[in-house]
């Protein structure tokens, strides 16, 4: 889910055919996962890891902003101010109730996590896959060839979440899609008392998430409870990495925050980008009585990106067969033909 995904406008679909080809019970991979096991470790394992943290090269202050009625978001990553963080197309905290919702809209070229931090999501998509995202539940779509689906408030309050686009290589592009769900429940957690983290994905602390990126990624959810909680983390040689505040004030670095230039202080809605300076990990410190980010590190393709709504891919040329496989049902669009989702089809009502 991205308020870019349906900025931009299709032509009509081609007039339906003579029987609409009929869903099979499941056509695209669709993956229930769940743990061996919750993790619990030492968070002070890794002070030893990670030697020389990476610098803060970026701190961007993420404005409200609106996408028709009753859609808000923040956008850390694929505005104006960072276009993207290869392999991060986009990263958006999202909140939104009826009437917002993205009715059906197809997607080629990346992966798509949706976390829900309060409330819940519903999806429907075109080989039948759908359900409810509910607080702390996690969603991989790897969008790959194609996918057309819909996504919509899954309650009358307040549905908030993080939603992150990761790239996928050009080798990549056209796998087939897949879905893989995990519940809150059953995410890898590790918890010290000042500092406790979930493994949405990748692996951290002695916490191993089962979700599969195509993509080598990491991303968690990282809560400190008390004023002056320390973390580190190593962060590979070649990755991205960036944090995105979600409640209280972090300060990432390795100083005390005041007199050393490369730590940077951040509050809620604030995306901190870490340098590629050399460091071997990311270091943060509570300020306040708690606070709570997203980190999200992944390996860099170093590949030509072009995108465009719904799609990415790494040519302008891929980009308009995408648009045109979509409009003529074909080369991972075929099941689109003749399907509306439920959302869509009780609005027409």
């Amino acid at each position: 889910m991205s308020a870019a995904a349906c900025i931009s406008s299709f032509p009509p679909p081609p007039p339906p055919m003579a029987a609409a080809v009929p869903l099979p019970e499941t056509s695209i991979n669709d993956d229930v996962l769940v743990a061996d096991q919750k993790t619990e470790t030492e968070i002070s394992r890794c002070e030893e890891v990670v030697r020389r943290p990476r610098a803060v090269a970026r701190k961007l202050a993420c404005e409200r902003r609106t996408f028709g009625e009753g859609f808000a978001f923040w956008r850390g990553i694929g505005g104006p101010e960072l276009d993207c963080l290869d392999p991060f197309i986009s990263l958006d905290e999202f909140k939104f109730s009826a009437p917002a919702g993205f009715h059906d809209h197809p997607h080629r070229g990346f992966e798509n996590v949706t976390y829900m931090l309060e409330g819940s999501v519903r999806y429907h998509d075109f080989s039948g896959h759908k359900g409810t995202i509910n607080t702390g539940d996690v969603q991989l779509l790897t969008a790959g060839r194609g996918v057309v689906h819909a996504e919509m408030p899954g309650g009358n309050g307040v549905n908030r979440g993080i939603n992150i686009w990761i790239n996928l290589s050009s080798n990549d592009k056209m796998v087939e899609p897949r879905y893989q769900d995990m519940a809150s429940r059953d995410i890898p957690s590790a918890d010290d008392g000042a500092v406790s983290i979930k493994v949405i994905a990748g692996e951290a602390l002695g916490a191993r998430s089962p979700l599969q990126t195509r993509t080598p990624a990491l991303c968690l959810d990282v809560a400190m409870s008390r004023p002056g909680a320390r973390l580190r983390l190593p962060v590979p040689h070649g990755w991205a990495a960036c944090a995105y505040v979600i409640d209280g004030d972090v300060v990432f670095g390795d100083g005390d925050g005041v007199d050393d230039a490369d730590d940077a202080v951040a509050g809620a809605h604030t995306c901190v980008v870490f340098g590629e300076d050399g460091g071997d990990g990311v270091a943060a410190r509570g300020v306040g009585e708690a606070a709570r980010f997203v980190l999200v590190a992944a390996r860099a393709h170093g590949e030509k990106v072009v995108k465009e709504g719904p799609f990415v891919m790494n040519t302008r040329e891929e980009v308009e067969q995408a648009r045109d496989d979509y409009r003529n049902r074909r080369n991972g669009f075929e099941m689109a033909a003749g399907w509306t989702s439920d959302y869509a089809a009780a609005a027409a009502q």
